[in-house]
């Protein structure tokens, strides 16, 4: 006879709850795990290291654009295929695969919103497609933004994130830089404000144009930028970098950067510099009244 007995024959298996996929995040520089909800709570910022995610140009626009007031211009330029560019496929399919996969027309967003209640021409990369490359819509995107800031007499807020020009459009991408530069010169004469926020990466073209040519420039935390990589510097010149070569910081000691801003400090830091300059908004005079 037994001592025990056992009262229920077997255990009766339990069903395995599946985690739902996309809960969680590794970060890319400390490797810690991350609740998603918790890291879009904290601007996509690492709550343990400061690391920056990549956002796109919502997420900007959601950080720095008082709530409902940026309204998206320039939303009828289309890219062509002057040169017949061909590689793996050709340019015009190349397109339509980032612009199905991302939503978006073009590497940039333009348009006018309010920061505090003051209203600013706005230029936003989107490293989502093609890296941010610029193109001659993205040139004459940022183009336009400057235009409407001289029209309106608003600053000029331009967030840079590259990849550097875009090849499949050759030498009309280069082009951009002399067109971009030539306009900013005019806001310049003007005295209208021009400030660029830099984002990881800003490189190339775009580093070397518009992105290093504001009245003031902000950076994020570890944002990479320059104009060529580092890899390619070392194998120029023959031999190694300083650590942290590129970096915002390392930009910021050499007196290239002004500030390094971190993202949950942008929004108040832009309001600041907005503040040091008369609002020169030109208001639209109301109808006259019917007699």
């Amino acid at each position: 006879m037994a001592w025990f007995e056992r009262r229920q024959r077997g255990l009766s298996p339990q069903k395995r709850k599946e985690i739902p996929k996309g809960l969680w995040v590794k970060c890319d520089k400390c490797d810690a795990m991350l609740y998603k909800a918790e890291l879009e709570r904290d601007f996509n910022v690492c709550a343990h290291c400061g690391y920056h995610f990549k956002i796109g140009h919502q997420g900007y626009i959601s950080l720095i654009m008082d709530p409902d007031s940026f309204t998206e211009t320039d939303t009828d330029l289309r890219t062509v295929d002057p040169l017949e560019f061909k590689e793996k496929e050709n340019y015009p399919d190349y397109m339509k695969r980032y612009q199905k996969r991302t939503g978006m027309m073009e590497a940039v967003v333009s348009g006018t919103g309010r920061i505090e209640g003051r209203l600013v021409s706005l230029s936003i990369h989107d490293g989502a497609f093609l890296a941010g490359s610029m193109g001659s819509v993205v040139g004459e995107k940022v183009t336009r933004s400057i235009r409407r800031s001289l029209d309106l007499e608003i600053p000029l807020l331009v967030v840079a994130t590259s990849g550097g020009a875009r090849m499949q459009e050759g030498i009309l991408s280069l082009m951009q830089m002399a067109k971009t530069s030539l306009w900013l010169n005019r806001l310049s004469e003007k005295k209208i404000p021009f400030v660029v926020v830099i984002t990881n990466p800003t490189m190339a073209g775009v580093m070397a144009s518009y992105a290093s040519l504001g009245d003031f420039t902000l950076a994020e935390p570890g944002a990479m930028m320059g104009f060529a990589g580092g890899r390619v510097i070392e194998q120029t010149i023959g031999s190694s970098l300083p650590e942290g070569f590129q970096t915002a910081e390392f930009f910021l000691t050499k007196g290239f950067v002004d500030q390094v801003v971190p993202r949950t400090g942008l929004r108040e830091t832009l309001s600041t510099i907005l503040s040091y300059f008369p609002d020169r908004e030109k208001k639209e005079e109301p109808a006259p009244e019917a007699p």
